[in-house]
């Protein structure tokens, strides 16, 4: 027995105009798509439930192809500074939360930007000293690859003048070489790494809040990077069953991290393996730094630091080893490369190890290239993994960083679709806000959240290429092309609800439309009709 769906336009993304009247789905799967009349007459002794979409329009399943699920529960939990326009509003949101807290606990802030800030400078050990000398304070950047942390946090990670920056990391000094509390990349870990762990209670309250929200999104899945973070490999995929399916069903896809990888062979775990709602995926490997603390890997220096080309994470023989790991096993791997240097070596180490078992390799991000990567990526087998409103966010900012001439070559959404370069979209939250919508008012767009502008009109996309990344596109890096992204027989029955038609609202009103449901495996998930 099954349900009808019908009453609305209803958007299949085979290709850009392609509609049906009504969809009929029995056990999470869809049976058929076509006429009402049609489905009625064949399924008519089949139909126990109807659904009428009211005049709402039904999209295949939004998928959010790159984000931190749990960091996202973290940013909903924890102080949020990501729309804060100063330093002393942060200081002042970190000095309230100070006072609910006792000695011996973190305090734990998210999402600074000082791009956005008219003063545009970062806080130092010292202001975050006058607040508490007792209690650590660690305050994450927007990108994630860097934070500013207080004194006693140092003292508890035993950072000090004669530290030295760890492989991949960079530890921020004054004049005299004392550390000034700002910690870059794997400069991090050093703190995090002292940190107390989350209790497993937190962490599956965390991951829940998280899931919940992303579902009011219309959002049906993500694939997300955690693994490493919160425990340990084991601890943090068991939070994630908690969750998944029994309180809500979701399609988690979960990115191995390389410093996990073992866990999972241990676990007698691989590629495919954990269940349809939490999927493990490709090892995650981070090959640079992000534009926003400069440390985005460059083939040519940064415009506003001519010393400084960025930051390889690892050495070029530390990352052919890793993704020779992975091919122990066949596996896929996604590796995080912002500047063009990083995308480069990436996709050089590639096609020197493609794989053989038609899995697919994704490089994160790749916001930074030039006509020699282009070319490159063109001749390996990887699906981009890209960030629309990363354009939004970062523009006119970038431009300081990198230039004029580098900054039109960049972030080229519409040349890398040209090129037949397969791609997917994603959010890369809690770094920038989950909203799908978001995303595709971005990248049809491409006007910055700063100044209002457009930046690359040329990179624009048509609304069918936007909304196909988030379905077709998510389908397609996890080999789920046959059975998810497109509303047709043979598919999961996941579906995005939203009361405007994307495809004739006007672009300054796409992000304010309103999510009426999210269907996953044909139930509501989320319900605001």
């Amino acid at each position: 027995m099954g349900t009808l769906w019908f009453g609305g336009k209803i958007y299949t993304m085979k290709h850009a105009s392609d509609t049906v009247e009504a969809v009929y789905t029995e056990k999470g799967m869809i049976i058929a798509a076509g006429s009402m009349s049609e489905l009625k007459s064949i399924y008519h002794d089949k139909i126990d439930e109807t659904c009428d979409l009211k005049g709402n329009v039904m999209y295949p399943g939004f998928v959010d192809s790159h984000l931190h699920i749990i960091g996202h529960g973290e940013k909903l939990l924890h102080v949020d500074l990501s729309a804060m326009k100063s330093a002393d509003e942060v200081l002042g949101a970190i000095s309230y939360k100070v006072n609910e807290l006792e000695n011996g606990e973190w305090l734990v802030a998210e999402g600074w930007n000082e791009n956005n800030w008219t003063d545009k400078r970062i806080i130092d050990k010292r202001e975050l000293d006058e607040l508490s000398k007792d209690i650590p304070i660690i305050l994450t950047r927007i990108c994630r690859h860097a934070v500013i942390v207080n004194s006693k946090a140092l003292e508890i990670a035993n950072i000090s003048n004669s530290s030295k920056d760890p492989q991949g990391g960079r530890i921020i000094r004054d004049k005299e070489g004392a550390p000034t509390g700002y910690l870059l990349d794997q400069a991090q870990e050093l703190v995090k790494d002292v940190m107390p762990t989350i209790s497993q209670r937190m962490l599956e309250k965390t991951t829940e809040t998280a899931i919940k929200d992303l579902l009011s999104k219309g959002l049906v899945g993500g694939h997300t990077e955690d693994l490493a973070y919160y425990n340990g490999f084991e601890p943090t995929l068991k939070a994630y069953q908690a969750i998944l399916p029994d309180k809500y069903k979701f399609r988690a896809h979960l990115l191995v991290h390389h410093s996990v990888f073992d866990c999972m062979k241990e676990a007698g775990l691989s590629y495919g393996d954990g269940g349809e709602y939490t999927t493990l995926g490709a090892m995650k490997i981070f090959s640079d730094g992000a534009l926003g603390g400069r440390t985005a890997w460059l083939s040519e220096p940064y415009e506003d630091d001519p010393d400084n080309f960025g930051i390889p994470i690892h050495s070029e023989a530390g990352l052919e080893a890793l993704i020779n790991q992975a091919r122990e096993l066949n596996h896929p791997v996604a590796v995080h490369a912002i500047g063009d240097k990083a995308v480069w070596q990436v996709a050089e180490l590639l096609k020197k190890y493609p794989l053989n078992n038609n899995l697919r390799d994704r490089i994160i991000h790749a916001q930074i290239v030039n006509d020699k990567v282009l070319d490159l990526l063109k001749e390996i087998d990887a699906v981009l993994d890209i960030q629309p409103t990363f354009v939004s966010s970062d523009f006119p900012w970038v431009i300081d960083r990198i230039g004029e001439k580098r900054a039109i070559r960049s972030y080229p959404w519409k040349t890398f679709l040209r090129e037949n370069i397969k791609c997917a979209a994603g959010s890369d939250a809690p770094i920038e806000e989950v909203s799908p919508l978001k995303g595709i008012h971005s990248f049809v767009t491409r006007q910055s959240y700063i100044d209002g502008d457009v930046y690359g009109q040329d990179e624009q996309l048509t609304m069918y290429e936007a909304i196909s990344l988030y379905t077709k596109g998510s389908a397609y890096v996890i080999n789920h092309e046959h059975d998810r992204g497109v509303i047709d027989k043979g598919y999961v029955a996941d579906f995005t609800i939203l009361e405007e038609d994307l495809f004739t609202t006007e672009h300054d009103k796409i992000d304010q439309i309103k999510v009426t449901g999210t269907i996953v495996a044909g139930e509501w998930m989320y319900d605001n009709r």
